[in-house]
């Protein structure tokens, strides 16, 4: 059975902006990049501002499996925790593979990725901080029945129902 990789903070994404494969019939137009996308920017603050963040894995048998958790946007990268035992901890075990999605349908943002186990100490102690002061609840990093994922973002897609298709972006890292 594969195991996560141990992922170290990064501090720079440099992610290139471009229109989403969509179906003809969605209407989506416009240069393949520049005018009319949406500035990266504008996503970091969505993922940083976000209290619920949906989390889809899938199960062994290919199942998926959705579950909304609490999570942070921590050097340009997201981070939650869970339980060695959920759920969605075996699944990431089995399959790293992830979707990450904001509430919001009207106001989209959805990253495709890879969880990894965060291991560095300070990182970890970052985490927790950060965490105990978005949420007012102290992870405890140091229980081993507890795992702190990274996501490493390999596709993220935005885009706003008031403008869509016209401001729909893809990123690729």
């Amino acid at each position: 059975m594969p195991t996560t990789k141990r992922i170290n903070p990064r501090t720079t994404l440099k992610p290139k902006a471009g229109r989403p494969a969509m179906p003809k019939e969605y209407g989506l137009k416009g240069p393949r990049s520049g005018s009319g996308l949406m500035p990266w920017k504008r996503v970091t603050v969505q993922l940083a501002k976000s209290h619920n963040y949906w989390i889809g894995t899938s199960r062994p048998d290919g199942r998926p499996h959705a579950v909304p958790v609490w999570g942070l946007w921590l050097d340009e990268t997201f981070l939650f925790s869970t339980g060695r035992s959920s759920q969605k901890a075996r699944n990431l075990a089995r399959n790293p593979a992830l979707v990450v999605h904001l509430e919001s349908g009207d106001d989209a943002v959805i990253l495709e990725g890879v969880a990894e186990e965060v291991a560095d100490p300070a990182w970890l102690a970052r985490f927790a901080d950060a965490y105990d002061a978005k949420y007012h609840f102290r992870v405890d990093t140091h229980d081993p029945k507890n795992v702190i994922y990274a996501v490493r973002v390999r596709t993220a897609f935005a885009w706003r129902e008031a403008d869509f298709p016209s401001g729909a972006t893809r990123w690729r890292f």
